[in-house]
């Protein structure tokens, strides 16, 4: 005989001095057994050849089978995992994205055969033919990512192709800020402006435009002259919510200056003037006000601020612009990064010195010249 077992599923023929690999391909449409026979050189190479040929088998036993598209998956995912979990605005802003690009480009395609090819032309056509810009292309990344994550975890897919999609590279965008003499020339020109306030509380103190117009006289401590962050009032779509702050890290109390502390007493007296008019409906609620005696939006607060801007010629920042600012005065003044970052609500230095790269530039700028005048 010349082929004899040499372990199992291992055969050697010694006439032509090859060794047969049998691969057991499972059964036919009448049950019959189907095997494959592949042959080596050596033992070594056969036993690779077989320990590849079962790993590859076990995966083909073990793959999803359903005919769901990326469509279909989507719809599952935000139905069962993103809106039980997640904050409306985000779940507004996932669904926009989905709706808008994801179901026209990549939607059609099985989940099973979705490539990472498939992403990565997906891409560079909605750059091409949409215009977006990589940052919020670096969103449909994120979202995909995390959706297909899920289809894994829940035995839709083996491997999210995911993992071998390259991402766009996000653009940190400079950010755009008054210096102090700007900021000086701006708040003279808002005193006795209904923007005074707000503007004060975004350049003095740091404070999101979603954390002015959530801002509340019960988080007004005067006696100690202290504010406390704790909500925030944010808008998707037509929807106004108020909402916890952004993260944990954002709930902060903050020192209140004497001229912001005076600015929030005048207008207190103000509101509890409109109510006892007739024009104010729940007096001691939210601290700031349109001129329709409601609390403001984000984007109408933006809006309103902006037109100022442009109106009186100056430099154009925005209301979070003035955040920025207030982060430069503070660096200028030689307040640690981490200071600074505390202040503005974020979770790590490292998170302050990615956005605000700037003070980080203005430090190190400092830094050398010390060095520098130590060596002379």
């Amino acid at each position: 005989m010349a082929r004899k077992t040499v372990e199992r599923n291992i055969s050697y023929d010694d006439i032509r001095k090859i060794y047969y690999v049998s691969m057991d391909l499972g059964k036919d449409k009448e049950g019959r057994r189907v095997k494959r026979y592949q042959t080596y050189r050596t033992l070594y190479a056969a036993r690779i050849g077989l320990r590849d040929f079962l790993t590859h088998r076990e995966q083909e036993l073990r793959a999803p089978k359903h005919d769901l598209t990326l469509a279909d998956w989507l719809e599952s995912w935000m139905d069962n995992i993103v809106r039980p979990t997640r904050a409306e605005t985000t779940v507004y802003g996932y669904q926009k994205i989905i709706d808008n690009h994801l179901l026209p480009g990549l939607g059609h395609i099985p989940l099973l055969k979705l490539t990472p090819m498939d992403i990565q032309q997906y891409y560079i056509q909605v750059q091409q033919n949409v215009g977006l810009c990589s940052n919020t292309l670096r969103r449909h990344h994120d979202l995909l990512s995390s959706a297909l994550r899920a289809a894994v975890r829940q035995d839709k897919l083996l491997q999210s192709p995911m993992d071998k999609v390259e991402p766009p590279r996000a653009k940190q965008k400079e950010a755009s800020y008054y210096r102090p003499e700007e900021l000086k020339q701006l708040y003279t020109l808002l005193e006795g402006h209904s923007l005074e306030l707000p503007a004060r509380l975004a350049g003095s103190l740091g404070l999101r435009r979603e954390e002015i117009c959530g801002l509340k006289w019960e988080c007004i401590d005067f006696q100690r002259q202290l504010l406390s962050i704790k909500e925030a009032r944010t808008a998707f779509g037509a929807t106004i919510l108020q909402k916890e702050t952004k993260t944990r890290s954002s709930v902060r109390t903050l020192y209140m200056p004497d001229d912001v502390a005076r600015l929030l007493q005048t207008e207190l007296t103000r509101q509890d003037r409109l109510f006892r008019e007739g024009r104010l409906k729940e007096p001691g609620q939210f601290v700031v006000l349109d001129h329709k005696c409601l609390p403001y939006s984000p984007n109408a607060l933006s809006l309103a601020f902006t037109r100022f801007v442009r109106k009186n010629d100056l430099p154009r920042v925005t209301l979070h612009g003035l955040r920025h600012s207030f982060a430069t005065v503070a660096s200028f003044q030689g307040v640690p990064l981490f200071d600074i970052g505390k202040a503005l609500g974020h979770a790590t230095p490292a998170t302050t010195g990615k956005i605000y790269t700037h003070l980080v530039d203005h430090t190190h700028e400092d830094t050398l010249l010390k060095v520098s005048d130590a060596l002379k």
